[in-house]
């Protein structure tokens, strides 16, 4: 059998928590920010763990895991 790709995206965008989550950087914060009052931008500040009807059709695209 031919060895499975990783999408490039994955590999970039998310990474696998000790338990086996997925963690993902939150949306909303590159530009445009000034339109934005303070509380949004404090709490979507960090990462957010990914939902878990979402998870298995991630970790399908990253088959050999993510480091």
């Amino acid at each position: 059998m031919p060895k499975l790709k990783t999408k490039s995206g994955v590999k970039k965008r998310f990474k696998l928590t000790a338990t086996g989550k997925l963690k993902h950087g939150v949306a909303g914060k590159r530009h445009r920010l000034i339109s934005h009052n303070s509380k949004y931008i404090r709490q979507n500040r960090g990462t957010e763990v990914l939902s878990g009807a979402d998870t298995p059709r991630v970790k399908l695209w990253a088959p050999y895991g993510l480091n």
